[in-house]
């Protein structure tokens, strides 16, 4: 894969033998983000889970300390009352029924998470195959299906991100920007690898976090240390 100059200069920042602690990982992302724009940080975790039995899934949120960075639109499926709540708490878009066909027919995603009541997941349902591919399908293991549209929505918009594994047993989650201070980074860094740890599954045996790398959108990757992990 050929890289431009820039990514060139910011690689030779980079150790690849190296497995760095996160304070130093974060400096050297941040040294490494030279783009025109405010780079997302990311961290990519493998883990040693096999993500086709059911009880070695990961799926979780967190509410980063320093928020994303990025401003988080908010789609809920509520009805009755909890139309004009879901309102007032400040999602972007409320609906129920008549957004099917404009999400299925037009393909209207312009929303970041969807949050949807209990009773509302019946009508989400018949969205599966279009929101499932896309990971924005509502999850109770993420609270996005839930009573409490308030709290919901609070939190997303203060920076709750969700963690899942992939198909090839890895997690991507976002840390911030690259505008951040170094301290932001790792007050969200470390919110994040204390929910991750703490879901490790019970059935694991052996590694449960083989390789942690951060880096910036087209900045080259840096691995930490799984040491103490």
């Amino acid at each position: 894969m050929k890289h431009g100059k820039k990514y060139n200069e910011a690689a030779k920042l980079v150790d690849r033998a190296v497995q760095y602690e996160a304070n130093d990982a974060i400096a050297l992302v941040k040294k490494a983000a030279t783009a025109k724009f405010d780079e997302t940080v990311e961290l990519h975790i493998r883990t040693g889970c096999d993500s086709r039995h059911a009880e070695q899934q990961i799926r979780g949120a967190v509410v980063l300390p320093n928020g994303t960075g990025k401003t988080v639109k908010v789609l809920v499926f509520a009805k009755g009352d909890k139309v004009a709540e879901a309102e007032a708490a400040g999602a972007d878009f409320v609906g129920g029924d008549e957004l099917i066909p404009k999400i299925q027919n037009e393909g209207w995603l312009d929303f970041d998470v969807v949050v949807a009541t209990p009773d509302m997941m019946g009508v989400v349902g018949r969205l599966g195959k279009v929101l499932g591919p896309k990971g924005l399908m509502p999850n109770p293991k993420s609270g996005t299906v839930t009573m409490d549209v308030t709290k919901a929505i609070n939190d997303i918009k203060a920076g709750k991100i969700e963690y899942r594994l992939d198909k090839t047993n890895i997690i991507h989650v976002p840390v911030g920007k690259a505008s951040f201070t170094e301290e932001q980074l790792q007050q969200n860094y470390n919110a994040l690898m204390d929910a991750i740890a703490k879901a490790k599954p019970s059935s694991l045996k052996g590694q449960y976090l083989r390789s942690i790398t951060l880096t910036s959108t087209m900045g080259p990757g840096v691995k930490i240390s799984t040491a103490k992990y």
